[in-house]
């Protein structure tokens, strides 16, 4: 003989299945990557990241897509900029492997379309002090002035 059908027993499948598919609702709703931080269609990334929380002397650094110039304003000061091609067209040639020695700015790369900056002793930026930081870049194409700029502004915390 049969036993009748008892709803109860439905419960633990039908909670299995409820389970599974919020797990894979929020899979599918989770931000990550470049748009969690919301970059503009120029910037491949930023480091750090927007919220993110780094040590005093982290280097902060924007790649772009090919063909930007840009300079990095870091808590409000606009940093000097240094271009990689220019360094080395005012040291001569030089030879593979040789060490460089790099001034204290913000320093860019045309060959790589980045710009990074690491605080240190004579820099306009020693460190980053405990707290709230807001950095800023400008950028525009290669084949613009500065006047047609955009920029992408961010925050992070140095512990």
């Amino acid at each position: 003989m049969k036993s009748p059908f008892q709803p109860s027993k439905l419960l633990i499948p039908l909670g299995f299945v409820v389970g599974l598919v919020l797990i894979i609702t929020g899979l599918n709703s989770a931000q990550t990557g470049r748009d969690a931080q919301k970059l503009p269609a120029e910037v491949s990334s930023i480091n750090p990241g927007s919220g993110d929380i780094v040590l005093r002397q982290s280097q902060i650094f924007v790649d772009f897509t090919d063909g930007y110039n840009a300079v990095l304003i870091l808590d409000g000061v606009e940093l000097e900029v240094t271009r990689l091609d220019e360094l080395s067209a005012a040291n001569g040639e030089i030879k593979p492997g040789a060490q460089v020695d790099l001034p204290a700015t913000a320093i860019y790369d045309p060959g790589n379309f980045t710009i990074s900056f690491q605080p240190q002793v004579g820099a306009a930026i020693v460190g980053l002090f405990q707290g709230k930081h807001t950095a800023s870049v400008l950028f525009w194409k290669i084949d613009e002035t500065r006047d047609k700029a955009k920029s992408f502004t961010w925050e992070f915390s140095v512990n």
